[in-house]
């Protein structure tokens, strides 16, 4: 596979962050988020995804976790895009029925250029821990919005909040593994153009 690579770094008010991915076989994160369960599901997608993260982060996290899950949402799906590049040989479709426990998900993603991101998942609780149950969606609407990706979510079976996060997160990160993966040299379009 070849290595592909992308780089962001957006600063506001509310955040600062610089994200690198590689595109690769052996996927980890380096760095944190300073948010701990965004931390262990980012691990778990990196791992499952083979996607290679660096990541620095400075947020007002004592306001809330919104602004900084969804700048590094943004960040990683912007990164994402540049390291597909023109999207040659990419096998571009792929689902998958992800279990954890008592949970079911099914993840399916079009790497098509055009953002769509439909989840139909409810959690129990209103917080995992110190993070709020919202903020899994949050973060994927993010990505998608950047990364120009469709992203489908369905909850098939669950009861456990954290089951369920955990679900999503390694379910997209398998469901992109597939989805990345180069077949050949064409674009994986009618159109000729992704």
């Amino acid at each position: 596979m070849t290595w592909r690579q992308g780089f962001v770094e957006r600063k506001t008010k509310e955040t600062a962050i610089k994200l690198a991915v590689v595109l690769a076989e052996a996927g980890f994160l380096e760095g944190s988020s300073g948010i701990e369960f965004l931390d262990h599901m980012l691990e778990l997608m990196t791992k499952h995804s083979g996607l290679q993260v660096q990541l620095e982060v400075s947020g007002d996290l004592g306001v809330d976790f919104h602004h900084t899950v969804e700048d590094i949402g943004l960040c990683l799906g912007k990164a994402f895009r540049e390291a597909l590049g023109d999207k040659k040989g990419i096998t571009r479709y792929s689902s998958v029925a992800l279990p954890m426990d008592e949970t079911l998900v099914l993840c399916a993603v079009d790497l098509s250029g055009r953002p769509g991101f439909y989840a139909l998942i409810s959690f129990p609780t209103e917080k995992i821990g110190k993070f709020d149950s919202q903020l899994v969606k949050v973060f994927w609407q993010a990505f998608v919005q950047e990364a120009k990706i469709t992203l489908h979510l369905q909850q098939l079976a669950g009861e456990n909040s954290h089951h369920l996060a955990e679900a999503v997160f390694k379910g997209v990160g398998r469901a992109l593994q597939e989805a990345i993966q180069q077949k050949g040299d064409s674009i994986p379009s009618s159109k000729g153009v992704l």
